[in-house]
């Protein structure tokens, strides 16, 4: 535990709260344990308010045990109970099950999300028409040929303020065009999907032949994606580019 001397506040993780919680001031029949680096030994927790320890080896006496109530989600702890913060702090819940309050670090965790938001919104407004199209195809799903350019920037803009981050992971991935090449190809049946999207297969003049078996829970443009970018898919993607291009 930090040195400060300080009030400290404890929320319940997301998971829980606003629940009220009750954490027993000992284990029972099952000791709350904590590794002591230094003495290389498991030392037993407990929380007695009369006490100046919560370790039951430092503890004499009587011992008037207290459960510890999150009221609302949260627990307020004076400086003066350095006993009962030392013992959340130690406890191996913590962290999983509540932890204490960072207004410092909530505000910056905060302020980085901002600012993650403002970069995403700034380079989607940045696009051009053809990055626009292919992230629209990869990110939103659609096919930009039946929307015009402000109805595509404007569905994209209203889905990276909602996810931000995952607009910013798509932007940077190296794989983002041949993913958009991918659904343009399903677009306009050069390939096509059979039994529910687990095979895929060239609809070609020359090539009616299967391409791929798409392992289960794989997304199936990434996999196609994947093979076309490989020694083996090369050719088969010059073949489909070539078809794209002299259909217009």
């Amino acid at each position: 535990m930090k040195n400060q001397i300080k009030d400290r506040v404890y929320k319940l993780t997301r998971e829980r709260a606003p629940l009220s919680y009750i954490i027993p001031p000992s284990g029972g029949k099952k000791p709350i344990l904590w590794w002591d680096d230094k003495k290389n030994i498991n030392r037993e927790l407990r929380y007695s308010k009369n006490q100046r320890s919560c370790f039951v080896d430092e503890q004499d006496g009587q011992i008037n045990l207290e459960h510890i109530d999150f009221v609302d989600g949260f627990l307020r702890v004076p400086k003066e109970n350095r006993v009962l913060q030392e013992f959340l702090y130690l406890h191996p819940l913590n962290t999983k099950v509540y932890e204490e309050v960072n207004e410092e670090k909530d505000a910056t965790k905060e302020l980085e999300q901002y600012d993650i938001a403002f970069e995403a919104e700034s380079q989607a407004r940045k696009l051009d028409i053809t990055q626009l199209e292919h992230i629209s195809r990869v990110l939103l799903g659609v096919n930009p040929s039946t929307m015009s350019t402000a109805e595509l920037r404007r569905d994209l803009i209203v889905n990276v303020n909602r996810y931000p981050e995952e607009f910013m992971k798509v932007i940077n991935d190296p794989m983002l065009k041949l993913q958009s090449q991918v659904k343009l190809f399903f677009d306009k049946s050069l390939l096509g999907f059979r039994k529910n999207q687990k095979e895929v297969w060239f609809n070609l003049k020359t090539n009616k032949n299967k391409m791929l078996t798409v392992p289960f829970g794989e997304d199936p443009v990434f996999i196609v994606a994947s093979y076309l970018q490989s020694d083996e898919g090369i050719e088969s993607l010059k073949l489909l580019e070539t078809v794209l291009e002299s259909e217009g």
